[in-house]
């Protein structure tokens, strides 16, 4: 989060919401005087009672609640004073805020995509969590901790209840992109919900800390500069808001990927916490809270699968320390290939060799599939399995001790009877070794003697780390070659194919025999009005409309079709093996789609309309070369726009 710049964001939440920040009926003053009350070191037992006397709703509630079985207290309570003194003061108040800020931003959300009671069981569990962190690290204040984790992500209920477009549609629109939530926030609103949340503290004068946390429990560790007095609050609640992910518990659902930033790793001494009472306790907490709300919190068993299935993409792992006894010199030499295609292979078959090994296969890691699928076999075709399924009940014992501390393990099927591997693949023993570079896992490596049935050395573990350890390191090398390969051929706003690529697709195309071009379509494709977003809502709101375009279109073309940003506001594709109506029908779709979310976002760009207009062109042997036929696709564009835009016209021959 960049905040050097505060006006910009507040102009982008006034864009977005209904009415300004002050003006909305979120926080009351009982709830600003209980917050005051968090910061305040002074604040005792007279003065939490007269603030929940002075409001009888409240008053009411906390006594009701005091009252009932989870407190099983012998005798009623029928004094705040009484509750306070018996209860606490911590809890109480804890109580208190945590009744106002349902009452005003859960209990009168009334939502589609998103949940108001999956989102406060998010939100209790991360302050109860963030709570006893505090507690643990001796926090001097774990009070304001827990109001902190209660209100981390306030930024999506404001827009919830109060955009000009709700958070629930912008769920809706999420299957149409892999970028980042907070990026496809900022694409679909304007601004992040922890931007939004950031500006809606400083309005409401909450606690610094507070907004704080608020503002960067997503962020990177160059994103918090302005705010280095509360790096701890802020890696309590993000190492809070990660567990609740793990545990299936995030804010909404199907959240995606949650990411754990290195600087919470740094800064949280997670080795002398002690995890498994800190959850049980926090549990026992979460239960107390389920009749009162009616939340029906996950079991035991699903909180403890749902975890299992997210050890496959922890990347916060060992490297292996380096072996005192190597083996031959050609397996640690450096791989002078970008290719694995040439290097996995040989390393593979030379692993086998030096190791006396019946199999060697490399295994890709598909964390969203929850599978292993073979990546490399040698010898080649000695499995007739490409994919390994894993059911995360079975990722026990030796197995997950391999996934968390990256470590070569030898597996036997009678220590470890369940393993995904003998049943799939037949060996009783063998081993599994992590592939990693810079603590992330990359791949694993399998081997066994299943056809000779040697034992294997005990020694091998430690032997073949080395040798794993630098094939991860060409691995990765050869991934980021790919990746910077992969740059130069995208378009960075818009993540589609850039000209460049457009124009080699075409040559490529041209270059055949033309008796082999045959049902090809181009289509050019123009933003109608383009610089008006630009000139009403701004440059930032003109760039969203460009990469909300981009989504659409990746959505709905098809892997064998191709799909480019031209410049500007101008994309173009390029259709094969279709004819006239495959052209139309899908140029169509294409225009249809953007017109129904123009319309949904409306609002967002101040009633200008957000649609396009399509002109395609169908290759016939007159066309000499590609560029008569992007001529002929731009012509008919400008006819849709010459003839009231937001239209596709098609040109079956050059002459049409």
């Amino acid at each position: 989060m960049n905040i050097a710049n505060l006006q910009s964001l507040r102009d982008a939440t006034d864009a977005i919401l209904k009415n300004e920040v002050k003006h909305l009926p979120l926080v009351s003053s009982v709830a600003l005087k209980l917050l005051e009350l968090t910061n305040d070191d002074l604040a005792n037992f007279a003065d939490l009672t007269h603030i929940i006397e002075t409001e009888p709703t409240l008053a009411a509630k906390t006594l009701r609640h005091v009252n009932s079985a989870a407190y099983g207290l012998n005798h009623k309570v029928t004094s705040v004073h009484r509750a306070v003194n018996l209860l606490g003061f911590s809890a109480v108040r804890q109580l208190a805020i945590d009744l106002l800020f349902y009452d005003k931003l859960i209990k009168r959300t009334v939502s589609k995509a998103f949940d108001p009671l999956f989102f406060w069981q998010h939100c209790l569990f991360v302050a109860i969590l963030s709570k006893k962190i505090a507690q643990c690290v001796q926090h001097p204040n774990p009070d304001l901790v827990y109001t902190a984790g209660l209100i981390h992500d306030i930024g999506k209920v404001v827009l919830e209840s109060f955009g000009k477009v709700s958070y629930s549609d912008f769920l809706q629109t999420l299957n149409n992109t892999n970028s980042a939530q907070l990026e496809n926030e900022r694409r679909f609103f304007g601004i992040s919900h922890a931007e939004l949340g950031y500006v809606f503290c400083l309005e409401w004068q909450i606690p610094e800390a507070i907004a704080a946390v608020v503002a960067c429990h997503h962020a990177k560790e160059h994103d918090l500069n302005a705010f280095s007095a509360y790096h701890l609050e802020i890696a309590i609640i993000a190492f809070a808001n990660y567990v609740a992910w793990m545990q299936g518990i995030g804010s909404v659902h199907d959240e995606g990927h949650a990411q754990l930033e290195e600087h919470v790793l740094a800064t949280l001494p997670l080795a002398q916490l002690d995890l498994d009472a800190i959850l049980q306790a926090v549990d026992q907490e979460m239960q107390k809270t389920r009749e009162f709300y009616g939340i029906h919190f996950p079991s035991v068993t699903k909180l403890r699968a749902t975890l299992v299935r997210t050890t496959l993409n922890l990347s916060q792992l060992r490297l292996p320390e380096a072996s005192a006894n190597q083996p031959s010199t050609s397996l640690t030499l450096p791989h002078q290939s970008l290719n694995p295609d040439e290097f996995v292979p040989n390393t593979l078959a030379a692993i086998q060799a030096e190791f006396r090994l019946d199999r060697c296969l490399l295994l890709d890691i598909d964390a969203k599939r929850r599978c292993l699928s073979t990546l490399y076999i040698c010898p080649a075709n000695c499995i007739t399995s490409q994919s390994f399924a894993l059911d995360p009940e079975h990722i026990a014992g030796k197995f997950l001790h391999c996934l968390r501390d990256k470590s070569a393990e030898i597996i036997n099927s009678v220590a470890d009877p369940n393993n995904p591997f003998t049943k799939q693949l037949g060996a009783q023993e063998f081993l599994i070794v992590p592939v990693s570079c810079h603590n992330r896992l990359i791949a694993m490596l399998y081997a066994d003697n299943v056809n000779s049935s040697r034992p294997l050395a005990p020694t091998l573990p430690k032997l073949i780390l080395p040798i794993v350890y630098e094939l991860g390191i060409a691995l990765q090398h050869a991934r980021e070659y790919a990746v910077q390969k992969k740059c130069a051929q995208i378009d960075p706003l818009t993540q589609l194919f850039n000209k460049r690529m457009i124009e080699e697709c075409l040559t490529q195309i041209f270059q055949q025999d033309p008796v082999k071009i045959t049902q090809l379509a181009v289509g050019f494709i123009d933003i109608d009005h383009f610089k008006s977003f630009n000139d009403v809502c701004g440059h930032q709101a003109g760039d969203d409309v460009l990469k909300i375009v981009a989504d659409i279109f990746r959505s709905l073309t098809r892997p064998t079709d191709f799909i480019g940003r031209y410049g500007g506001e101008e994309f173009l594709f390029v259709l094969k093996n279709t004819d006239i109506h495959g052209a139309y029908a899908y140029a169509e779709r294409l225009r249809a789609a953007i017109e129904r979310r123009g319309k949904l976002m409306s609002k967002r760009f101040h009633g200008h309309a957000l649609t396009v207009s399509i002109g395609v062109a169908l290759y016939t042997p007159e066309y000499m070369n590609y560029p008569e036929l992007v001529h002929a696709a731009d012509q008919a564009m400008y006819k849709a726009k010459s003839s009231g835009r937001n239209k596709v016209i098609m040109i079956a021959n050059r002459h049409s």
